[in-house]
C-alpha cells in the first residue's frame, strides 16, 4: 500500500470520528496556543524594545550611577553606597580619551507642568538638563529652530528644546520658535523643537524640554530636597563603531583612576550600549519563556495522553476492519504507519489552529498600543515539532497494538 493511500485512510478515519478528534484536538490547541500566545507577546514586546534601544546608536555608550530598568532591587541598593557621576568626570573624558568625539551630560527629572498664555499641559513633561551632545548622542534631532549651544551653556540661558507632542499642544496654531513658555513656573525661551519620537514605553521623547545643564543646576542645585546629591548621565559617542570596545575600556579604566578604585574592585558605576540593554532584556524574560514552555508542554503531554486512549479505543472499536485489511494483503507496517500517521495528523491540525490562535492572542497588544507587531516562525515550527513528537510517542502504543492483531481472530470480532 502506498504512503498516499495510508494517510488518506488515516483522515477518512478522524472525519468518521468528528467529535473524538474534536475533543482530542481541543487539548493541543490549548496546548500550543498558550506557547505561542506567550512567545508572541514576547516577541512583540522585544521588537518593539530593541527599536526603541537603538537610540543610542552603534557608537554610544552611557555612564552612569544607576542601573538600567532591567535591573534587580539589589542592583539599586548597591548604587545607592557609589558616588554620583559628576560633570569633572565628564569633562575629564573629553581631555583625556581620544577614541571619543562626543561627550554629553543629563541631568533628568520629570512630572512637570509647561504653560503658554493661560493654558497649562498635565505634569507630564520631562525635564533635561543637557548639553549640546544631547541630539546627537539620542539621535533625537532638531525639526524646526536650533538646538542649544556651548554659549547657552556658558550663560546658563534660560531656553528650551520642546518635544513634538508638547509644541503641538502648545502651539496648536502658531510657530513656537522665539515665544516665551513657563516650564515648572519659570519662564524659558523656545528656541527649537526636536523630530517626532513617539515612544510605545511611554519615553520622554514627545514631552521633553531640553535646557542647558548649567541653566538647570543653577535652578535646581546640585542635591535633592532630602540633601542626595545629583548624578549625571553621560552619553559618550565613539570615533567610529569599531572604536566603541576600545572607548568603553579606556573611559572605565579613567573613571575608576579618578576614583581610585583597586584593581580587585568592581565599577562602582553603570555602563551600557544600546546591545547591552536589549541582551539584558532578553535574559530577564528567560523564566516567561521557560515557564510558558513548560506550561504548554504539560498540556501537550496531557493531550498527548487523551490522545493515546482514544486511539485505543478506536483499535478496538475498528478490529473488524484491520482484520479485513490484513487479509487483504495489508502489512504490519501498513496498519503501524496508517494509526501513527492518525495521530500525527490530529496533533497537527490542533498544532495549527493553535500556532494561528496563538499568534492572534500575542499580538492584541500591538493593536492596542504603538507596539509592533511580530510573528516568532521559529516557535510555530517548534510546536509544529513538538506536535509530531506527541503524535509519534503517544500513537506509537496503540499503533502496535494494531499492527499485532491476529487477522482471523479480528475478522471474528464482535
Amino acid at each position: 500500500m502506498r504512503l498516499l493511500d495510508t494517510f488518506v485512510m488515516s483522515l477518512g478515519a478522524i472525519r468518521s470520528n468528528k467529535l473524538r478528534s474534536g475533543l482530542t484536538l481541543f487539548g493541543i490547541i490549548l496546548g500550543v496556543a498558550s506557547i505561542i500566545g506567550v512567545m508572541t507577546a514576547i516577541s512583540v514586546i522585544q521588537g518593539t524594545m530593541e527599536r526603541e534601544m537603538t537610540v543610542l546608536g552603534t557608537q554610544t555608550f552611557q555612564i552612569q550611577k544607576w542601573p538600567n530598568g532591567f535591573s534587580s532591587d539589589e542592583q539599586r541598593r548597591e548604587a545607592m553606597k557609589w558616588p554620583p557621576v559628576t560633570l569633572e568626570e565628564a569633562q575629564a573624558i573629553r581631555d583625556n580619551v581620544q577614541s571619543v568625539d562626543l561627550v554629553g551630560t543629563e541631568f533628568w527629572d520629570g512630572g512637570k507642568t509647561a504653560s503658554y498664555q493661560g493654558y497649562t499641559t498635565e505634569p507630564i513633561v520631562s525635564l533635561c538638563g543637557g548639553s549640546p551632545e544631547y541630539a546627537e548622542n539620542n539621535t533625537h534631532f532638531i525639526a524646526n529652530g536650533r538646538n542649544i549651544s556651548r554659549m547657552d551653556m556658558l550663560t546658563a540661558a534660560k531656553v528650551v528644546v520642546i518635544g513634538n507632542t508638547l509644541a503641538e499642544e502648545l502651539f496648536p496654531f502658531t510657530d513656537p520658535i522665539g515665544k516665551t513658555i513657563r516650564v515648572d513656573g519659570r519662564k524659558f525661551e523656545v528656541i527649537g523643537v526636536f523630530e517626532k519620537k513617539e515612544s510605545a514605553f511611554g519615553g520622554p521623547y514627545e514631552t521633553l524640554a531640553l535646557m542647558p545643564s548649567d541653566t538647570y543646576t543653577n535652578i535646581y542645585g546640585m542635591f535633592f530636597d532630602n540633601g542626595f546629591p545629583r548624578s549625571a548621565n553621560v552619553t559618550i559617542h565613539a570615533k567610529t563603531p569599531e572604536l566603541l570596545p576600545d572607548a568603553i575600556e579606556e573611559v572605565r579604566a579613567l573613571i575608576r583612576r579618578i576614583r581610585n578604585v583597586k584593581h580587585t574592585e568592581p565599577d562602582n558605576f553603570y555602563y551600557f550600549t544600546s546591545l547591552s540593554q536589549i541582551d539584558q532584556f532578553n535574559e530577564s524574560t528567560k523564566p516567561v519563556k521557560i515557564g510558558a514552555f513548560v506550561m504548554g508542554a504539560v498540556a501537550l503531554i496531557v493531550a498527548g495522553i487523551g490522545i493515546m486512549n482514544i486511539m485505543l479505543v478506536s483499535v478496538t472499536e475498528r478490529t473488524k476492519e484491520i482484520g479485513i485489511r490484513k487479509s487483504l494483503g495489508a502489512k504490519r507496517r501498513n496498519i503501524l504507519v496508517q494509526f501513527l500517521f492518525e495521530a500525527v495528523v490530529l496533533c497537527n491540525v490542533g498544532g495549527i489552529i493553535g500556532i494561528f490562535l496563538g499568534f492572534s492572542l500575542g499580538n492584541l497588544m500591538s493593536a492596542m498600543t504603538n507596539f509592533d507587531a511580530n510573528i516568532p516562525y521559529e516557535w510555530a515550527l517548534l510546536g509544529m515539532g513538538f506536535c509530531s513528537f506527541i503524535g509519534i510517542v503517544f500513537g506509537m502504543l496503540p499503533a502496535i497494538k494494531a499492527s499485532k492483531l491476529n487477522p482471523i481472530e479480528a475478522l471474528h470480532y464482535e
